[in-house]
């Protein structure tokens, strides 16, 4: 849900400024993607005001479903296997 309405927002957004770079929603996803995973590929990005407004906030939303959740899980994972160690070891 989260990529299909950056996609739509970003369209909503940037269509009319850069229409050979947003010419449809699902041309749209392409950045929703790439914004939403990391800090994009740098062909697509907005120049408008509100585009860029709307990026930031794809961004940050972006950072708590993916990067944060993921640092989170690979320290837990880390600790999980140094008790295991030490367990073993007893």
């Amino acid at each position: 849900m989260t990529l299909f309405f950056s996609a739509v927002g970003i369209y909503y957004f940037e269509h009319e400024a850069q229409s050979e770079g947003f010419e449809s929603v699902f041309d749209s996803l392409w950045w929703a993607v790439v914004t939403l995973t990391t800090v994009g590929y740098g062909d697509v990005y907005p120049i408008t005001l509100g585009g860029r407004i709307f990026t930031f906030f794809v961004l940050m939303i972006g950072l708590g479903i993916v990067a944060v959740p993921t640092g989170l899980m690979a320290s837990a994972l880390g600790q999980a296997r140094r008790e295991e160690e030490t367990m073993s070891g007893c």
